[in-house]
């Protein structure tokens, strides 16, 4: 084994492991009961989910079951939590209605293929161009969404509701400062529940989100004709749910990483999450991705920090759903609603908008997070607000380097010397051919790019139509001072342009 892959190894180890957990009976504990109220946390959104989708409800609890439990043991970030999400239901919402069942489920399985192309590509190296402001809008982006998320559940309900939402958040705040052997939001859970079924209050519960499923999913192949046609219809869809799940679970992981201060391994997380998408259309399921509300649920509510975390949590709620659903059914909603509050104001980060903060930090910096919180509110959509934010801060970028780049003239008898300094390339070279006094010059020239940088085709142009000018005014251009690199660009690229 080479010397890089053993040091991959021992950056990727998690920390604490499995073995640790289970060498532990207080943090076993705490990683199974994490799972508990991550599976309770589920129930709700995989059939609100599902309804966004268009399908019945036991599509998306059977795939938040079959992912959380595959992913527990192929992903690349432990105690992070994937089920079915919003954000693939709304990409592939269109499908089911459209095509029929079948087609769904296929799209799902060749949306699975598709990452795990991408992943044996090295998709998730493109992790290293996203900025950290993109990052704090997303995640703020994301806390909002959760919040917002949950006015369905508080608008034109019983008055009761409010109370008993304001009773688990209060059991949320002072748990932890009584003890976190066990978590907050469990407990919040179990009290609201015992208040409601013991005062005997009517109220919307679990039960009045959809009918749960009473079985075991079983293996679904779908009904399709295996064409090029098939495969124009779904490919579309497939690869925006491939696209929309890698990039939020891939930020999610990216966020676990920072709250757990850990490294983890973005690449196998790419494919695993591939192979947990074609797993969940196999059984029938609708597909999805990283799940950051109840991630943040299990990683900094509740303590989780390894694999076990996760795999009770699919197990949990499969239990929940199949063997204890009656009881499920009678838990109120007000007491999932108060968790999901918490994990929106753990998740927003604050500090990202104190004054003091926003007085220090470049305006450009600021943009780009209100841009790219806007772009997920306006569209739903984590991955398009992303993107834009990218964007966003690429452009700002380029304008900023561009201006970095600067032409100074000295005459010395002769000859005159242009020392250009910064960084060349589309958007600061083609300026750059206004900079020289063609006419007032004398007949030689010097272009010293000792302190510049040759980046792409555009610069060498640029050299090209400024030696071109000055040949036609018969005068001659020497360029000095490239590194091997712009050299070898240009050695490359000069004169092909005409």
């Amino acid at each position: 084994m080479s010397a890089s892959a053993i040091d991959d190894r021992a950056r990727y180890r998690a920390k604490p492991s499995v073995l640790d957990a289970l060498k532990s009976p207080r943090m076993l504990t705490r990683e199974v009961l994490a799972g508990l109220v991550v599976g309770l946390a589920l129930i709700p959104e995989a059939i609100a989910f599902s309804v966004i989708a268009g399908v019945d409800p036991k599509v998306g609890l059977f795939s938040s079951f079959i992912m959380a439990v595959s992913i527990a043991f192929l992903g690349g970030r432990p105690a992070m939590v994937t089920a079915a999400t919003g954000a693939v239901a709304l990409v592939i919402a269109p499908v089911a209605p459209t095509y029929g069942l079948d087609y769904f489920i296929a799209t799902v399985i060749l949306a699975g293929v598709f990452q795990v192309i991408l992943g044996v590509l090295g998709v998730a190296k493109l992790m290293r161009f996203i900025p950290r402001s993109v990052m704090v809008g997303f995640v703020n982006a994301l806390a909002i969404f959760v919040f917002s998320s949950q006015f369905p559940q508080l608008i034109d309900v019983p008055w009761l509701v409010y109370p008993l939402v304001a009773l688990g958040i209060v059991v949320m705040i002072v748990m932890p400062k009584i003890t976190r052997i066990v978590p907050a939001p469990l407990v919040s859970v179990i009290i609201v529940t015992a208040v409601v079924l013991t005062m005997g209050l009517t109220v919307p519960t679990v039960g009045d989100q959809g009918e749960l499923p009473q079985s075991l999913p079983s293996l679904f192949l779908p009904d399709i004709p295996w064409t090029w046609e098939t495969f124009g219809i779904i490919a579309p869809f497939a690869l925006g749910v491939a696209l929309v799940g890698l990039m939020e679970s891939l930020l999610t992981a990216k966020l676990v990483d920072e709250i757990t201060d850990t490294h983890s391994n973005k690449s196998r997380e790419s494919w695993a999450q591939g192979i947990a998408n074609m797993l969940s259309g196999f059984f029938g399921g609708m597909g999805g991705c990283a799940v950051i509300g109840q991630t943040m649920i299990n990683v900094k509510a509740s303590g989780a920090r390894t694999r076990i975390s996760t795999f009770f949590a699919g197990i949990f709620l499969f239990l929940l759903v199949v063997v204890f659903g009656d009881f499920v059914g009678t838990i109120p909603m007000a007491a999932l609603v108060a968790v999901m509050i918490m994990v929106a104001i753990g998740a927003f980060d604050w500090h990202s908008i104190k004054p003091s903060t926003l007085k220090r930090m470049p305006k450009s910096e600021t943009f780009v997070m209100i841009a790219t919180v806007v772009l997920v509110l306006l569209t739903h959509n984590l991955a398009v607000g992303v993107v834009g934010g990218v964007l966003v801060a690429s452009v700002l970028f380029v304008r900023r380097v561009a201006h970095f780049v600067s032409v100074s003239r000295t005459v010395a008898g002769d000859a005159v010397t242009y020392t250009v300094t910064g960084e060349l390339f589309f958007a600061s070279s083609n300026d750059m051919t206004t900079l020289f006094s063609y006419s007032e010059d004398p007949d030689r020239i010097v272009i010293d790019l000792t302190g510049s940088h040759i980046w792409d085709a555009s610069t060498v142009a640029a050299l090209d139509a400024i030696e071109t000018k000055y040949a036609a005014l018969g005068k001659t251009v020497e360029i000095v001072g490239m590194n091997e690199s712009s050299q070898r660009m240009r050695g490359r690229l000069t004169g092909g342009f005409e």
